[in-house]
């Protein structure tokens, strides 16, 4: 889950089932309600930065060597190779998107995989601003991970202030247990914190040891719909505490870790090779960075023991998964973990066959957090498949780690600011000056003309791609409505070969240890996948004829599953991927107005959509700008204020009457309907002719 750049931060079961005797629990039956009536489970599996387009040309794809995840998707379903990431591009808040179907501004997190957030100023926290972890418990509120905010508000927080709806939710109401295995958030994250908040203090979990605290208790859970046997006392159920919920949400429980999902089960949870799941220090949680037989193997045996709807994160293929360090693309390591979690894929596949659990029956949908950018010197020989001829790389792998903080000090800004290590830092100013402001200003401009010499190409790069402050930020989804301690003083895009941070040397130096960068705005970064199989999906195999984002994710499970979330989403149901005869009247009167309504609304809402990157143009003049009196940057910024306001208006109005007609029983008009398309289009043109003249 990417984890590991903390260390770069602050010093349903259906008569097959039946008959193979893993039963329903009794006292609770899953009643999922699928338009077609055929759906009883739901598989839902995240990964890493595992890619279907090509990061070498000649290189096959992740997804293209591991044939038989690919071969599934295509052959019994769509794999929608148009999807996006959101901003910033980044595992946490890639993964809460595609949970909730809502934007970065709607759950609280836009920054990972640590989020900033001005604080009081003090010996611990001198320039006031602190970067506690995107990796949390739900309920968690900010001060909880980080007691130095001093932020008593929740990390996932909606635009009226409550903690986010929790996405088992309708599950478990509709009677259905939920699984999760190193899924962000929707697990208990952190020891002894999370253990402490659901044990108690004084409990006996929470007297054990930090490392045996996570064998234990982090990483696994499962969120029992009322009456299920699996939450039991002696299996050590806990109260499943959502005090915000719609509705609320009494008398639910669920079990942490994996000392109770074990117990409940009756074994240890093993790998599809049957080795048992080992954390540091005995049978328990691998940690937070799991292969594909590790997460495939937890999802088989949650589904045959009765639980029916299932959430996992399987790790990304180019890291070491047996060593330390990375690969790149048609390297002997990386092409031998491909192959493992290929094999890993026709395991899983045909173990869930052999239960009855198969297409006919099961919601798959498989989807990554974002892309990445590959760092690194120029393979050997050229023509290098990594299939009949590895790669090498004689110049080296590794992301360009570089100073931001004294390249600003060498061009003469003294100005105290902390960053989010990343290639997309979100910059902080010291007290937090605002948007127009002097010191703003100054260190906006500053950072526009940064250069460093690429120590792999020598060739002198610029190193900003683009810059946002909080108005384009706005536009972006990036700014917390109800924490604006949450705000960055402004994002500095960067060219994607950098990794900036505030240690080390202003001359970049290559990380071996890292070379997939992500966070920023390439398309490499901001493409990725939704593969979609299951009864209502339709077999188009992999398509690139309309635009999604993750936040299309989530309506679509819900259309496909018959159940209804207690807010909007801010994404659309797909109804490109689904079998035209099960859309409900309001969405099949006129399906190609329905679905041209879809794309308009995309292209001005998303992070990634038209509309957004040609602002993002407009805000990377108007922050680099210089002109007497600073009036092209007030234009500019007036200008991108100006389509906020109006997008923000169009896109209310799309969604309503699309969520409406999605899971209300509404319909859509279609005069209504063909003016917000037009308004939206001539929206993306004015802003598109003004970025094109900058």
């Amino acid at each position: 889950m990417q984890r590991k750049r903390a260390r770069l931060l602050w010093p349903l079961i259906g008569a097959a089932a039946l008959a193979l005797g893993f039963a329903p629990a009794a006292g609770a039956t899953c009643n999922l309600n699928s338009p077609t009536g055929k759906i009883t489970h739901v598989v839902y599996v995240e990964f890493d930065n595992v890619h279907f387009t090509r990061d070498n040309p000649n290189v096959p794809s992740d997804l293209e060597q591991m044939p038989n995840l690919l071969n599934f998707l295509e052959n019994n379903g769509t794999l929608d190779a148009g999807d996006h990431a959101v901003l910033i591009s980044h595992t946490a808040n890639d993964i809460l998107t595609t949970e909730t179907g809502r934007y970065s501004d709607r759950d609280g997190i836009a920054i990972a995989n640590n989020f900033g957030v001005f604080s009081p100023i003090s010996a611990k926290s001198p320039i006031g601003v602190e970067f506690p972890s995107s990796f949390f418990y739900w309920t968690d509120a900010v001060a909880d991970i980080d007691s130095l905010t001093a932020d008593p508000l929740p990390a996932l927080i909606t635009e009226t202030g409550q903690n986010v709806p929790a996405p088992w939710v309708p599950f478990t109401r509709a009677g259905c247990d939920v699984g999760a295995f190193s899924t962000a958030n929707i697990v208990l994250e952190r020891s002894p914190f999370d253990v402490v908040k659901v044990f108690g203090g004084g409990s006996a979990q929470a007297a054990e040891i930090s490392s045996q605290q996570n064998t234990d208790f982090i990483g696994e859970a499962i969120h029992c719909a009322q009456g299920s046997p699996l939450c039991t006392t002696a299996n050590g159920a806990e109260p499943d505490s959502l005090p915000d919920e719609p509705g609320g949400y009494s008398n639910f429980e669920a079990l942490f870790g994996a000392k109770y999902v074990n117990t409940a089960f009756g074994a240890p949870l093993e790998d599809l090779d049957n080795n048992v799941l080992m954390g540091s220090t005995g049978p328990g949680f691998p940690g937070f960075s799991p292969t594909a037989t590790q997460t495939l193997g937890a999802v088989a045996t949650m589904l045959e023991k009765g639980v029916p709807v299932v959430f996992a994160y399987i790790a990304d293929v180019h890291d070491n998964r047996s060593g330390s360090g990375t690969f790149g693309p048609g390297q002997a390591g990386y092409q031998a973990q491909l192959a493992q979690y290929n094999t890993a894929f026709g395991k899983f596949f045909a173990r869930l066959a052999s239960d009855g659990i198969d297409q006919s029956n099961t919601l798959f949908i498989f989807t990554p957090d974002e892309g990445d950018h590959f760092v690194g010197s120029t393979p050997s020989p050229a023509n290098c498949d990594g299939v009949t001829t590895q790669c090498t790389y004689p110049g080296g792998i590794g992301e360009l780690d570089i100073n931001l903080n004294q390249l600003t000090a060498n061009a003469g800004v003294a100005t105290q600011y902390g960053i989010h290590f990343d290639d997309a830092p979100t910059v902080f100013i010291e007290h937090n000056p605002g948007p127009a402001d002097p010191i703003t200003r100054t260190l906006e401009q500053t950072m526009a003309g940064l250069t460093a010499v690429n120590p792999y190409t020598g060739n002198v790069d610029h190193l900003m791609a683009a810059m946002a402050d909080p108005v384009e930020e706005s536009m972006l989804h990036m700014v917390i409505p109800e924490d604006g301690a949450r705000t960055p003083s402004f994002t500095f895009f960067g060219d994607p070969d950098y990794f900036f941070q505030s240690t080390g040397s202003a001359i970049p130096v290559i990380g071996p240890g890292f070379a997939w960068n992500h966070g920023d705005i390439q398309p490499e970064i901001a493409r990725t996948f939704i593969g979609i199989v299951g009864p209502g999906v339709s077999q188009q195999g992999a398509t690139t004829a309309f635009f999604s984002d993750h936040v299309d994710v989530r309506p679509t499970m819900m259309f496909l599953t018959g159940l209804t979330d207690s807010y909007a989403h801010d994404g659309r149901v797909l109804t490109e991927v689904i079998d035209k005869k099960l859309l409900p009247k309001g969405l099949s009167d006129d399906v190609k107005l329905t679905q041209a309504l879809g794309q308009a609304y995309k292209s001005i809402n998303a992070p990634f959509g038209a509309l957004a990157m040609a602002s993002l143009q407009v805000s990377s003049a108007a922050l680099a700008s210089n002109t007497p009196g600073d009036a092209e940057y007030l234009s500019l910024e007036n200008q991108i204020e100006n389509w906020t306001e109006q997008r923000n208006t169009l896109a209310t109005q799309m969604k309503s009457m699309l969520e409406a007609a999605e899971f209300q029983g509404g319909k859509i008009n279609p005069h209504q309907a063909q003016g917000l398309i037009n308004a939206a289009a001539a929206l993306v043109a004015e802003a598109e002719v003004v970025a094109a003249g900058l």
